[in-house]
């Protein structure tokens, strides 16, 4: 089974029924069978795609990033979906390590996506490009048969490589098999409690949710929707959820806090949402209370990395439900291990810890990466005889109970003792007036590393330095206190929509730190 198979599939259960919506445009299942296949025929025909070829995407959300993917697997090739809000460089690297046969992209990119395919020696597609030479051109003169080419990709083949934001011209191309994606999609329907009579809305960079959400959808036939992630606005999302009557989304905490800033306005316009999933960095319990107060129990935590597909460990609805009665701690879990994944804290020796005690998260599972592509260096430091190490500091429980403590990169060391910036932005995240905060290690001539933190607060509100610390001071152990507060308008996020901080430490230590 693959992405593309799985339309086909589709249209014998459902032809009319949804399969891609967006406030403007939406398509069936028939309709997305036959313009799948012509886009499978024009990339075998007109750009010679031969099975195991790389095919490159470039564009914001939008609908044909589905198409892509499907035509892609039809044509037997490998999916390879970029971020464009990666710079230069990193598109470059990405570029340079997947050679892909052809380049398409978004007409508003068109600038950059010609210059980026000539630098490779690759055709572009404009997916609003006039003329013969556009997406839509090139579809209509092609057959709508299924190619024969899409039954030809065996399960450990490659399907799709997910390209993880970097800083030094090298992003890792995270390889994942069609048997990785097929057996993280059942993963993900059972946990995410997606099925045929689901609406998905894409929220997130559509690159990081290809396996998250667009492969589940469509094993289970549940409808795609796509929305614009550039400066995300809570009014505009419950907007679009009101409107295409959402059922399913993620958010990341970044987004989440801007709703929560909104509130009951919010909440009335998104009675139709039954999950709403959230993850990718830490989130205050305190927040988070709030969060599960207004909305009910509609949220699922995902604790994972890209080489794993991003779920390693969930906090389900009834774990929100019971940490509202008499298991608050819960809150500060990342949940119970996933379906058919191995998790794992274990010391430096690879010994698990005991409970209380902490380790290193390390994963095991039929969806991990295949590794790194055509980068067995990088591959050989993480996956160690078949276990996925992660780089999070954690504790675990009796029950089985995760807790992140903080990523091992970014602990703190003061004075030789380890410090994790995490418990200190929960402390800090109770003042009414925080919206977003990174707390990080500065340069000190005695201590190694001094705690500072960085906090932008919620439109309409203020908040003084000198009333953060003492909060922190009534909560915290002296030598953990931050020593500093910045207050700034926004905090630098990365090409995911997460607070980079490895930006805010370049702030205080330049651009010669490794981070």
């Amino acid at each position: 089974m693959t992405c593309g198979l799985a339309v086909a599939r589709q249209v014998r259960r459902q032809p009319g029924g949804l399969a891609l919506f967006d406030l403007s445009r939406h398509l069936t299942w028939s309709e997305l069978e036959e313009r799948t296949n012509r886009l499978a025929n024009v990339l075998i025909d007109r750009f010679g795609v031969r099975p195991g070829d790389r095919v490159a995407l470039l564009c914001p959300n939008r609908t044909e990033v589905v198409e892509v993917l499907a035509a892609v697997h039809k044509a037997a090739g490998v999916y390879v979906g970029l971020n464009f809000r990666m710079v230069d460089n990193d598109l470059d690297g990405a570029l340079g390590n997947a050679e892909p046969t052809v380049l398409l992209g978004a007409g508003e990119l068109a600038e950059a996506g010609t210059d980026l395919a000539r630098r490779h020696g690759i055709p572009w597609v404009d997916l609003d490009g006039a003329g013969s030479g556009g997406y839509e051109a090139l579809l209509a003169a092609a057959s709508p048969a299924m190619p024969a080419t899409a039954y030809v990709p065996a399960p450990d083949d490659d399907a799709c490589i997910v390209y993880t934001s970097g800083t030094t011209g090298r992003p890792k191309g995270v390889l994942f098999s069609h048997a990785a994606m097929m057996q993280h999609a059942t993963v993900a329907c059972l946990e995410y409690e997606i099925g045929a009579d689901s609406r998905y809305l894409i929220q997130i960079p559509h690159n990081s949710s290809v396996n998250i959400t667009m492969a589940p959808c469509l094993v289970s036939g549940a409808a795609i929707g796509f929305s614009d992630n550039r400066g995300f606005d809570p009014d505009r999302f419950a907007d679009v959820v009101a409107a295409e009557r959402v059922t399913h989304t993620f958010l990341v905490p970044t987004q989440l806090m801007r709703v929560l800033d909104r509130g009951s306005q919010v909440r009335e316009r998104t009675g139709s949402l039954t999950t709403l999933g959230y993850g990718s960095s830490p989130i205050s319990p305190d927040r988070l209370r709030l969060l599960v107060e207004l909305f009910g129990p509609i949220f699922i935590q995902l604790y994972g990395m890209a080489e794993i597909a991003s779920i390693g460990t969930l906090l389900r609805k009834h774990d929100h439900v019971a940490a509202l009665g008499d298991r608050p701690e819960l809150l500060r879990s990342a949940g119970q291990p996933s379906i058919a994944v191995t998790v794992r804290v274990v010391d430096d020796r690879g010994d698990d810890v005991g409970p209380g005690e902490r380790g290193e998260v390390v994963f095991k599972g039929p969806h991990v990466m295949s590794g790194y592509y055509r980068d067995p260096d990088r591959t050989a430091e993480v996956l160690v005889d078949g276990w996925m190490h992660s780089g999070d500091i954690a504790e675990v429980d009796e029950s089985g109970y995760v807790s992140i403590v903080d990523r091992l990169k970014h602990l703190i060391i003061r004075g030789g003792q380890n410090i994790a910036p995490t418990d200190i932005e929960n402390v800090l995240y109770r003042h009414p007036s925080v919206l977003e905060v990174a707390v990080v290690g500065a340069p000190d001539p005695e201590w190694g590393e001094r705690v500072v933190a960085v906090v932008s607060t919620r439109p309409g509100t203020t908040v003084t330095g000198t009333e953060l610390l003492e909060l922190a001071a009534a909560d915290l152990p002296r030598f953990t206190r931050p020593e500093e507060v910045h207050l700034v308008e926004s905090l630098p996020k990365n090409a995911v929509g997460k607070i980079d901080k490895a930006a805010v430490r370049r702030r205080f230590w330049g651009e010669d730190r490794q981070v």
